[in-house]
């Protein structure tokens, strides 16, 4: 077994593979899950809990959309910020988990180098009546794994769309301001 182990470690799963596999499993769940169909907010949230949260790296993504105030932030700051803002995307990946009505996702060949440890995998959401939706992930290699660090929708950046925002709160009412907010907006959002 240990003479496996460092062939399995070299052999870590594509990131475009990774990106595909998590995909299709959760629209599997989606098409046969009466309870997401429903919109069954709970049950939608245990979904992307499981089979999504783990993949992203929600520290580094808070560190970008707050920009040079992260570095100012305490360690007990970033973990709150960090945790909020997991909480706002869960919420909101939530929302467009729960209005998916069978799109075909079409991945864009990977072009990357073996030695790569930052990549942007590509996709298009391909709608009935609609124009194709572009989704990006950037992800970096973290160990043996991939994680997505931000998500580029019709071309506009997840982490950067926030980082405006962010900012200006952080400019207003400080840090503890920021944390106030987030955490005020996913208890409305919780509320809903």
């Amino acid at each position: 077994a240990l003479a496996l182990a460092p062939r399995a470690r070299a052999q870590a799963i594509a990131p475009d593979t990774l990106v595909q596999n998590v995909s299709n499993e959760v629209i599997t769940l989606i098409k046969g899950d009466k309870l997401i169909q429903q919109g069954d907010a709970r049950r939608i949230s245990e979904v992307i809990e499981s089979k999504i949260v783990p993949h992203f790296d929600f520290v580094r993504m808070t560190a970008l959309a707050l920009g040079p105030s992260w570095r100012r932030a305490t360690p007990e700051q970033q973990r709150a910020l960090a945790e909020q803002f997991k909480t706002l995307l869960v919420r909101t990946y939530s929302t467009g988990l729960a209005s998916y009505r069978d799109q075909k996702i079409d991945f864009k060949p990977l072009r990357a180098k073996p030695e790569d440890t930052e990549v942007i995998v590509r996709s298009e959401v391909k709608r009935s009546g609609g124009e194709p939706v572009s989704i990006d992930y950037s992800m970096e290699k973290a160990g043996d794994t991939w994680k997505v660090y931000d998500v580029a929708i019709g071309g506009v950046s997840l982490v950067t769309t926030y980082r405006d925002s962010f900012r200006e709160e952080v400019r207003a009412n400080g840090i503890d301001g920021l944390i106030k907010s987030l955490t005020e907006k996913n208890q409305q959002l919780a509320r809903r």
